[in-house]
C-alpha cells in the first residue's frame, strides 16, 4: 500500500499529527520550522514545539521546548499549563500523546541527539512526573485500546518498549518490557500509533514506510512512502481509516532533495486500518 501527498507544505522535520475528532480536522507540527499547521492555516511560535492533545473544540494542549502550553484555536491566546525543562537549554519536546484518563505523555531529547538526554514524562491532573530518564531520541508513545498498557522509543537503540498501566489512574506499573529490539543499525522506530486492534503502525526513519506490527511483534504490512524520512502517523478521517503521515527533510543532501522532492510534505494512505479516536486532554 503506498500514500500520497495531503498537504504539499515542506517541513523541515514534520512531527506530531493529531486528528482532531470534534473538529474533523488534521493538525501536525514542524518541529525546526516551530510552526503548527493544518490544512490553509500555520501559527508561528518562538521556540520549537512538537506534538499536541485537544482539549474540547477550540484548544489544544502543545507541547513545546520551555513548557505545555494551552493554544485557542480561534484567537491564537497561549496560556503556560506547566513548565518542560525550562531550565535545560540542551532539550527540547519531541513525541507525545494523550492517554486513556486525559492524562499527556510527553518526552524530550537533545536538540542535538545528545545522548540520554532526555525523558519521559506524564502530565495527569496538575502533576508532570517523569516517568523514564537517559533516553536520547523519545518517540512511539501510543497506548492499547483497552488502556492496559503503553509503548514508547527510544529511537536511538532501536527499542519499543511495552508499558503495564494501572486500571485506576493509568500511571505505569511494574517494569517495561521490550516489544520490538532492532538494534541501532535496524529500522529505525520513530512516532507510532495502535488501531482499534491493538496492531502498532510504526514510521521507521529512513526506510520509507510505516509498518504494521501484531500486538506479538510479527509484521503486518506496510505503508511505503516516496520518501526516506517518514516521522509519526497518526488516524483520522471520517471513519479514523486513513492513515496520515508526516515526513522530514532535516539532514538531507541537496542531491538527496533532488531524488526525493516531496520530502518534508504530509502524506495519506486511504482505508487502511480502523483507528482509536485519540482521547481528550482533561486538565
Amino acid at each position: 500500500m503506498t500514500a500520497h501527498v495531503f498537504d504539499s507544505r515542506p517541513c523541515d522535520l514534520g512531527e506530531g499529527p493529531l486528528w482532531h475528532p470534534e473538529r474533523g480536522q488534521l493538525f501536525w507540527f514542524d518541529i525546526n520550522g516551530k510552526r503548527l499547521l493544518t490544512p490553509g492555516q500555520e501559527w508561528v511560535f518562538n521556540r520549537h514545539v512538537s506534538a499536541a492533545g485537544w482539549m474540547g473544540r477550540d484548544a489544544l494542549l502543545v507541547a513545546t521546548e520551555t513548557d505545555l502550553i494551552r493554544l485557542n484555536l480561534e484567537t491564537g491566546a497561549q496560556e503556560v499549563i506547566t513548565p518542560l525543562e525550562a531550565d535545560n537549554p540542551v532539550t527540547r519536546s519531541n513525541d507525545g500523546r494523550a492517554d486513556p484518563w486525559g492524562g499527556f505523555w510527553i518526552g524530550t531529547m537533545g536538540k542535538q541527539a545528545e545522548p540520554d538526554a532526555g525523558a519521559i514524562y506524564r502530565y495527569y491532573r496538575g502533576e508532570l512526573r517523569k516517568l523514564f530518564d537517559r533516553v536520547t531520541i523519545s518517540n512511539a508513545i501510543c497506548f492499547a485500546p483497552d488502556g492496559s498498557y503503553a509503548h514508547f522509543a527510544d529511537t536511538a537503540p532501536g527499542t519499543v518498549w511495552r508499558q503495564r498501566l494501572s486500571e485506576k489512574d493509568g500511571w505505569p506499573v511494574r517494569e517495561p518490557e521490550i516489544f520490538l529490539d532492532h538494534g541501532p543499525d535496524g529500522p529505525n522506530p520513530d512516532g507510532a500509533v495502535l488501531d482499534v486492534e491493538g496492531n502498532f503502525w510504526c514510521a521507521e526513519w529512513g526506510s520509507s514506510r510505516v509498518r504494521a506490527y501484531a500486538p506479538d511483534g510479527s509484521v503486518l504490512r506496510d505503508v511505503t512512502l516516496p520518501v526516506s524520512q517518514p516521522s509519526c502517523p497518526a488516524f483520522g478521517g471520517p471513519d479514523l481509516r486513513d492513515l496520515f503521515i508526516t515526513t522530514a527533510r532535516q539532514s538531507l543532501a541537496e542531491g538527496d532533495l533532488a531524488r526525493e522532492p516531496l520530502a518534508g510534505q504530509v502524506f495519506v494512505a486511504a482505508d487502511v486500518a480502523k483507528g482509536q479516536r485519540e482521547h481528550e486532554v482533561i486538565l
